[in-house]
Parts: C-alpha cells; sequence; structure tokens
C-alpha cells in the first residue's frame, strides 16, 4: 500500500477510536516512535510496535475523552500527515485540557516505519 491508502485507513480507524486496531494493522514490527518532549512517564523515543502500542494504552488508561478528532492525511511522497485534537481530562489530576498536535508518519515496505508528533506545551 502507498502511503496515501495507509493514511486514509489510519484516519478513518482514529475516526472510529480503533488507535490500536490502526497500530497492529499498519505499523511495522520496529517502528520508531517520536515525541516533541520525554514525559515523567515515558521517554520521547520509543522503539517497536509493542512500545507504541503500550504508550497509546497507557494513554487511554489515564485519560478520559470528551472529544476527539482527526483531519488528513496529507500526503508527500512516502511521509503523510494527520492533525488530531483532543479535549481530555487526566485521570489522575482531574486536570482537562486541550491537544493539538501534527503526527507526522513514514511509510516503508507497506507499513508505517516512523512517527512523529508535533505540539506546544506552552
Amino acid at each position: 500500500m502507498t502511503a496515501q491508502e495507509i493514511g486514509n485507513k489510519l484516519v478513518a480507524l482514529c475516526r472510529e477510536g480503533k488507535n490500536m486496531e490502526a497500530i497492529e494493522t499498519f505499523y511495522a514490527d520496529d517502528v520508531v516512535s517520536v515525541e516533541a518532549m520525554a514525559m515523567p512517564e515515558m521517554p520521547a523515543e520509543m522503539k517497536s510496535k509493542a512500545a507504541v502500542a503500550g504508550k497509546n494504552q497507557w494513554w487511554m488508561e489515564n485519560h478520559e475523552v470528551h472529544d476527539a478528532s482527526c483531519e488528513g492525511p496529507y500526503p508527500h511522497g512516502d511521509r503523510f500527515i494527520v492533525h488530531f485534537k483532543y479535549d481530555v481530562t487526566n485521570k489522575p489530576s482531574g486536570q482537562r485540557m486541550k491537544l493539538d498536535e501534527a503526527g507526522l508518519y513514514t511509510v516503508a515496505g507497506g507499513k508505517i516505519v516512523k512517527e512523529e508528533f508535533f505540539y506546544s506545551m506552552g
């Protein structure tokens, strides 16, 4: 599949709240995930499909999602961008926040081999 095809399917699954299915279906086993910054709970960079799935599982368990949307994909060769918006409450702190981020995905061999997230925490 092309980056455009994978992007279309990834966005469709994310819109349905099936992020874990998207990871299982479209991510390479040795995928690299890079966040804009490290968090106390996890490093900025993780490697492997299992690590990315674990990060997503942690996020879902620690946040109540009030609203979520994603737009795209916006393709460019073997890469594409997806724009995500979330309105969530962090369960441990009770803090409600709006998140606005872009994910840049790189595709090789019909799988996502790298995801990079861009957002502002300030």
